[in-house]
């Protein structure tokens, strides 16, 4: 099974351009816990979570109306193609411990892999509960 397979379609993007607030809004909307971060373009440039709002933003006092996105995404990107094998999709998950994995395609965004979406994928779920079973031990050592 590819990334492709599984992966998420249709996703929530926000421009680094656009404030926290606006963020904090969609990511409330869509319950969702990320945004990937692209141009106008559709590439790339970063990602922004539930916790980057919290702890580059609300945690300094920062007015989430007036700060920029491209304030406090993360720049540093993992990502996989659509052709990546599900195992290792959920390697580099758990190598880097992250919960959602970008699927770009020519420098484009074309999708975007949860754990959850893993969990749920034929014969994978096993994948899932590593990838997840290693984030979890990583987080609890520092």
């Amino acid at each position: 099974m590819q990334a492709k397979d599984f992966m998420t379609r249709k996703v929530i993007t926000i421009s680094q351009d656009e404030t926290v607030a606006t963020a904090a809004r969609l990511l409330a909307r869509y319950n969702i816990g990320a945004l990937p971060v692209v141009s106008r373009e559709g590439k790339l440039r970063g990602m922004v979570t539930d916790r980057d709002v919290v702890l580059r933003c609300v945690a300094h006092d920062e007015d989430p109306h007036e700060i920029k996105i491209s304030e406090i995404m993360s720049r540093r990107i993992i990502s996989v193609s659509p052709e990546e094998s599900a195992d290792l999709c959920a390697e580099k998950m758990a190598e880097a411990q992250i919960r959602r994995l970008p699927v770009e395609q020519n420098g484009k965004l074309v999708g975007m892999i949860s754990l959850g979406d893993m969990a749920k994928a034929p014969d994978y779920s096993m994948e899932a509960a590593k990838a997840l079973t290693e984030i979890s031990v990583n987080i609890r050592r520092k």
